[in-house]
């Protein structure tokens, strides 16, 4: 009976390595040209020079837990993998996706006994480790801190907005950036060139190998995707080069850089808001776009426009609000794919709008003021003398009128005493706003009796 087990062991440790050179040689292209070494990694020279922190980590000097940000594609579990090897420590992965506090516990359980038994460390790789809640993050902590593990989590946004401040401490944080057009280059030649790729099965034309370069953007995953599925298209077809025509047909256009729940959000929005402020009509319109196309909220965009329409224009073009909010309007009647048009509509009148920011730093200075305590009683001739009693304590009394004058002005104290001559609103010269310019200064005189 032993021996039959005995024999059955051996079979079964035999099918299992044959299955995994099974699974390596049908696993994705990406998956299989993944670097083996420090050496074959491409891009991140910040921090692959000679004694920068990750060189230093994957060398297997100064072990210490890091967070790696980055945008999808740039080597995050590519890094994490070579840093076990490295090390010599066992590899243990989990997907924030996937795993919740009850396997992370088991992984550190494990990695404990062998730590204790033989002696083995643990790299624990966590991927997307931003989609932990808080109580899944804290239960990393005692396992980094006494580093019974090893921990390597790659995040695509702001670790310092989405990883508790205890883990943030106990972590070297790296940011990786996308990857160069060469880089990206570099990469499709080695795929269909290697054994581990396409062994040459295929060639690759110029025209075509530029386009899965300007198709990726920085990620090496999405480039090696796409000219596996050119390849496949290549082959069933019965010919040995992959051409433009076979690109396009197998890739329906480029995946759009931009995460509506990630960090590329807030660039995106902010890049979108920055160049309309700086009147870019053409780059605020691409931004639009990248929106648009990443299936970004419409309502979203439009807010952004009614705000900005306040901030950076105002009274320089009182008509841009009313553009952002009818914007804003069509978008909620019409929907999507035409509300598209209201808003690129908003958009091009806002960029190319006059600037002012008079508005939002008049309010600012207002309620900065408010909020530092000045203020003081109203005056009493603007005090409320409708209700019973008002005229007893003296409201409204020597109240003017201001339009029993002429020119619909008059000298009369409006605010405080304690803020009697601050001035708030300061129009510019630009646009609509240039009237106001000229204007307000002399109503001020008017008002304050400032001859």
């Amino acid at each position: 009976m032993s021996e039959g087990l005995f024999d059955e062991g051996l079979f079964g440790a035999e099918t299992e390595q044959k299955a995994g050179e099974k699974l390596a040689e049908n696993a994705p292209l990406a998956v299989r040209m993944r670097p083996r070494s420090l050496d074959e990694v491409v891009g991140q020279q910040h921090l692959l020079v000679a004694g920068a922190p990750l060189r230093r980590l994957v060398e297997g000097a100064a072990p210490a837990s890091v967070l790696l940000y980055g945008p999808p594609g740039t080597g995050k579990t590519t890094l994490a993998n070579l840093v076990s090897k490295a090390t010599g420590r066992r590899f243990a992965a989990l997907s924030a996706l996937s795993s919740g506090v009850k396997e992370v516990r088991a992984v550190i359980e494990e990695a404990r006994r062998r730590l204790g038994r033989s002696g083995e460390a643990t790299v624990l790789f966590i991927d997307e480790v931003h989609r932990f809640s808080k109580t899944q993050q804290d239960a990393l902590l005692g396992a980094v801190e006494d580093r019974t593990v090893l921990l390597v989590a790659a995040t695509t946004e702001n670790p310092y907005f989405s990883v508790v401040a205890p883990l943030l401490s106990r972590s070297l944080v790296l940011q990786l950036r996308s990857l160069e057009d060469e880089d990206v280059r570099a990469l499709l030649r080695r795929a269909v060139s290697e054994q581990r790729g396409l062994g040459g099965s295929v060639g690759l034309a110029e025209d075509a190998e530029e386009h899965l370069v300007a198709l990726a953007e920085g990620d090496a995953r999405r480039a090696l995707t796409a000219l596996e599925a050119a390849a496949e298209s290549a082959v069933s077809n019965g010919v040995d080069e992959i051409d433009l025509a076979t690109v396009e047909s197998t890739v329906d256009r480029a995946a759009v850089l931009y995460d509506r729940g990630g960090d590329q959000h807030y660039d995106i929005t902010s890049a979108f808001i920055k160049s309309i402020r700086g009147s870019d009509v053409d780059a605020a319109l691409h931004y639009l776009a990248r929106m648009v196309e990443a299936g970004e909220d419409p309502r979203f965009i439009a807010r952004r426009l009614v705000v900005h329409a306040s901030e950076d224009i105002g009274m320089a073009d009182p008509t841009a609000l009313q553009t952002a909010v009818a914007a804003a309007q069509a978008v909620q009647f019409i929907g999507m794919p035409e509300g598209r048009l209201a808003l690129a509509q908003a958009t091009i009148h806002l960029a190319t709008a006059p600037k002012s920011n008079a508005v939002i730093t008049a309010i600012d200075a207002a309620m900065g003021d408010v909020r530092a305590g000045k203020g003081g009683p109203v005056p009493p001739h603007l005090r409320d003398g409708h209700y019973a009693g008002a005229q007893k304590l003296g409201n409204a009394k020597g109240y003017r009128y201001p339009h029993d004058k002429p020119e619909g002005v008059l000298a009369q104290q409006y605010p405080p005493e304690s803020l009697m001559g601050r001035d708030y609103y300061n129009p510019t010269p630009r646009g609509a706003e240039r009237a106001l310019h000229d204007r307000v200064p002399k109503l001020r005189n008017i008002i304050r009796d400032e001859d």
